[in-house]
């Protein structure tokens, strides 16, 4: 277990230093953050036999939010171009809407996308993008010629850790995740919504059970959240990229403090939620999740795989946790064993994850943002369709 000691990390970003060793005397990774370069694979942890996946599309440019409509089919936004796209089982892909508002701007753009619970009815999507100004929410009936509906303003907006997945929780109330826009104090100051995850009505008001009177801070503590999903029990999961040393897989409980910037990673300081999971970014960088059954598909960025995370009961505290190389889980904590990897430099960097109404999970990758060692291959961008054996 460590704390990361923020000023020494910065420091060593600036420097190009090595991270300080852990507690339990390992040296960690050095801290190199505009590496882009995965890992290496974990030849004991393996987990290719237990998936299948197959393209849905292809040719897309940096799809980054993805719901589903009643019949099956999806919605995808693309950052860059800022369309939203309608994206059939059969792969056919069709231009609906552009959010002629958004601005993209290194990682900010047209990020999120939700569907409404009433959506053959009112035929109303809410989206999550950046402007000059800020990040923010709105409101958008597809329709042809209607413009979004602002509900939430003035989310903190950065070139980096715009946060921006939005998804409907179980309760019928929209979430989302704000980064903290690379200001590091906005995570603990709960008037700032960045670094946060937020439960909202669909006008973008506060509901009833949030945490903090008249707020829509469901967490906080956050520094750049991308992954949301809930599993059977309700219980909800966000995955989160770190700064340099360690990604992380948390339970989210309504008016935790998740540790940022004070600590990254298992910290073992009872103010703050530890992570169930972790990992180095170097296999990580993780971006989404999503749940199918008792297991966490997770996918990775910069790690350019998944990882199978077996769930289990959840505990208020756990008792111990377990570590290889470059991935620590706490047992007990919610987590049933030892997370695996799958699709090693298969498909590139994968980043959203979002299970189906038929339980397969649809993935997209972003290798077209420029990050990719080597760049795309002629099939990206791509939604891809993954099923558990």
């Amino acid at each position: 277990m460590r704390r990361a000691g923020i000023a020494l990390l910065s420091v060593c970003v600036l420097a190009g230093c090595s991270s300080p060793a852990g507690a339990e005397g390992r040296p960690l990774p050095p801290i190199n953050p505009t590496d882009f370069h995965r890992g290496a694979a974990d030849p004991s942890g393996g987990a290719d036999g237990r998936v299948s996946v197959s393209t849905i599309a292809r040719h897309l440019d940096v799809p980054w939010g993805l719901s589903f409509l009643p019949d099956g089919s999806a919605l995808v936004t693309e950052r860059r171009t800022l369309r939203i796209l309608h994206v059939a089982t059969t792969g056919a892909v069709t231009p609906v809407a552009r959010i002629g508002e958004a601005n993209s701007d290194n990682e900010g753009g047209l990020l999120g996308i939700a569907v409404s619970r009433g959506y053959k009815k009112d035929r109303t999507v809410y989206v999550y993008y950046t402007t000059k100004v800020d990040n923010r929410i709105a409101r958008l009936k597809l329709d042809g010629h209607s413009r979004p509906q602002p509900i939430v303003t003035g989310i903190p907006r950065g070139g980096i850790h715009d946060g921006g997945r939005l998804a409907f929780g179980p309760d019928g109330y929209l979430y989302a995740t704000t980064g903290e826009a690379s200001r590091t104090e906005a995570a603990q100051d709960l008037h700032i919504l960045g670094g946060k995850i937020l439960r909202m009505t669909t006008d973008g008001k506060p509901p009833p059970g949030n945490p903090f009177p008249r707020s829509l801070v469901w967490s906080y503590g956050h520094r750049n959240p991308e992954g949301l999903a809930w599993d059977a029990n309700g219980v909800m999961y966000s995955s989160e990229i770190g700064q340099a040393v360690w990604d992380e897989l948390n339970i989210i409980r309504p008016g935790g403090d998740y540790g940022w910037p004070a600590v990254e990673g298992i910290g073992g300081n009872p103010r703050y939620v530890d992570p169930v999971v972790v990992w180095h970014p170097e296999v990580g960088v993780a971006a989404g999740v999503a749940i199918t059954g008792t297991t966490a598909v997770v996918t990775c960025l910069r790690g350019q795989r998944i990882y199978l995370v077996p769930l289990g009961p959840s505990p208020v505290v756990a008792s111990s946790f377990s570590d290889t190389a470059s991935v620590r889980w706490r047992t007990g904590s919610g987590v049933a064993g030892r997370p695996v990897e799958a699709l090693t430099e298969r498909y590139g960097r994968l980043r959203t994850a979002v299970t189906a109404p038929d339980g397969s999970v649809w993935m997209t990758t972003s290798n077209r943002d420029g990050r990719r060692p080597g760049g795309p291959v002629p099939d990206d961008d791509r939604v891809l369709r993954l099923t558990l054996h």
